[in-house]
């Protein structure tokens, strides 16, 4: 919801009455949001910097009461339901509270709200207005480096998207900085971060802004220098602390990894040009060595797309989750070739781009705070559905795909459980996949997750088996229920004798640890008849069915 659309119900003058008030009161309030509502429209305008802080639609709102309130804690709703309508109601002249606001970050801030409204001529309520400070916010001020914070970053980013300015957005981090931490302290270690952050500060000068970001991320906004000359700075800053420098006598180098988006394009908001940066530095830490990576806003690019697509893509998980559903490949037992289980996928598909594939927007999401939220969305939507096939094959189960973004939620335990029970849906029918990426997780975290959600009856597979270095040691690790094999080394097994040796120790492996085996990718009968012949439980892939979706998976077979 922008502006256009908050506004279309309103006079001009009024729509311009509103941004005047707004600005007016910005003027006299710093430290705080400012909410200004016209109450005979019910539209209203908030600081940019609660939209970013509390993830709001828009800094233009209607029924921005009613928003708000989602993002109110259970405990405080009813006292601050009675306040909002109050005021509608004519009932009361202002407000005086506290409470406690979801942030984006999944937490809850305290903050105190005071509003008045304002009368027309006839002393009817015309505005109501007020300010909201944010406890849990001292400032946009990173009190280590004296660098503006992430919050002043967000707010910066979308002022300029706001107001059409181009801009050069670098991310740039430290890599292995706990190693830092763990010899010489948090103390010394924060000594090595003031160092650089004034360096770079020193560095970037009067051609953009540095802010000080989560941990050891730091971030640079550039107006003036081009695409080529931010790579030729980043490399010489780089170089800089390849070289080593001394902190309390010690020599320290530092690695760096950095990611870089050019902003030209204006119908994204600041999330979107965040998540894009973030998902390059990734790039740049774990594939490219640290060499800067550029999120390439083009369509022929392999494996990136056009931002606006993206930021369509997140709207919608603001929106109800719309233009979002989900499909699903049935596996099926390889004795028998009886069903027993399907894998929920996930797909997203509007008027104006058509069905993106996921391959496109899921490695993007995967870094957004919004993901967790479309995660369970995504369990949810499989349990309801799982339960009507349940119906008709008893010893069905449903798998669903994570992110090792969302294991790494302290309440990722908690959020299954619920919906389980929310969705009075068996623990032993779920399956939960994990891949081989989860190896960026900490490993005593991923355990104590993976035998804490057995422990509850769930099951765990391990998908897309052998594409990583470090499989075999999370098989050794984790306490896997079934051991899904990566098509990939079964495209060729009619002519490969190469891949049927494989299979075989793959097999081994996995009933070396107890674990059932499930081949996906099983396109033909031939590859179907050779499997047949090594001890693997299940079969997936198109030789059986496409991913189909809930009607179209129920008459299957049927």
């Amino acid at each position: 919801m922008g502006r256009e659309e908050a506004t279309s119900r309103m006079p001009e003058r009024r729509v311009k009455k509103l941004d005047r008030l707004f600005e007016a009161f910005s003027i006299v309030a710093e430290g705080t949001y400012v909410y200004i509502c016209d109450m005979r429209y019910d539209v209203s305008r908030w600081s940019t910097s609660a939209v970013i802080t509390f993830g709001l639609p828009s800094e233009y709102m209607y029924g921005a009461g009613d928003i708000w309130e989602e993002k109110i804690h259970p405990d405080d709703k009813e006292a601050y339901r009675r306040g909002i309508a109050d005021i509608f109601e004519a009932k009361s002249s202002g407000h005086d509270m506290q409470y406690r606001a979801l942030n984006l970050n999944g937490d809850y801030d305290v903050c105190t709200c005071r509003g008045t409204v304002l009368l027309d001529d006839s002393d009817n309520p015309n505005y109501f207005v007020g300010v909201i400070r944010n406890h849990g916010i001292q400032s946009h001020i990173d009190p280590l480096t004296g660098l503006r914070n992430q919050y002043g970053m967000m707010e910066d980013l979308q002022y300029n998207i706001s107001n059409h300015f181009e801009m050069r957005f670098t991310m740039i981090g430290i890599s292995h900085f706990s190693e830092f931490n763990e010899v010489y302290g948090y103390h010394f270690g924060n000594k090595i971060l003031q160092n650089f952050a004034r360096y770079l500060y020193d560095y970037v000068g009067n051609t953009g802004s540095v802010y000080r970001l989560d941990g050891t991320k730091f971030a640079v906004i550039s107006m003036t220098k081009t695409s080529e000359e931010i790579r030729n700075h980043y490399e010489e800053v780089r170089n800089h602390f390849r070289k080593g420098f001394k902190v309390e006598d010690k020599d320290i180098i530092l690695d760096l990894n950095a990611g870089f988006l050019l902003v030209n394009n204006f119908d994204i908001d600041h999330q979107t040009v965040y998540s894009c940066a973030n998902f390059a530095y990734s790039e740049s830490k774990q594939l490219k060595q640290g060499d800067i990576v550029f999120f390439a806003d083009d369509l022929t690019d392999e494996n990136r797309f056009h931002l606006e697509k993206f930021h369509a893509i997140r709207g919608s998980i603001m929106q109800g989750f719309e233009g979002f559903y989900l499909v699903y490949q049935p596996v099926v037992d390889s004795e028998k070739e009886q069903l027993i289980g399907a894998e929920a996928l996930l797909r997203w598909k509007n008027d104006k781009y058509g069905l993106v594939p996921p391959d496109e927007f899921i490695p993007l999401l995967e870094k957004d705070p919004l993901f967790p939220e479309l995660g369970e969305w995504i369990l949810r939507r499989a349990l309801n559905d799982a339960k009507e096939i349940l119906k008709r094959y008893p010893d069905f189960a449903i798998n669903v795909n994570l992110s090792y973004t969302q294991l790494e939620k302290p309440d990722f335990v908690d959020m299954v459980l619920r919906t389980l029970e929310v969705c009075e849906y068996p623990a032993e029918h779920l399956c939960l996949e994990i891949t081989e990426r989860c190896r960026l997780l900490d490993m005593e975290l991923l355990k104590n997750v993976v035998v804490n959600l057995r422990g509850h009856g769930v099951q765990i597979a391990l998908d897309d088996f052998g594409t990583g270095f470090s499989s075999v040691g999370i098989v050794k690790n984790l306490p896997f229920d079934i051991i899904k094999i990566d098509r990939s080394f079964v495209m060729r097994i009619e002519e490969d004798d190469k891949e049927k040796e494989l299979i075989e120790h793959f097999v081994n492996l996995a009933a070396t640890f107890g674990a059932r085996v499930c081949v996906e990718g099983i396109e033909t009968e031939g590859m179907k008849s050779i499997l047949k012949n090594y001890p693997v439980k299940s079969f997936q892939g198109y030789y059986y069915a496409k991913p189909l979706k809930l009607e179209d998976f129920l008459a299957w077979r049927s």
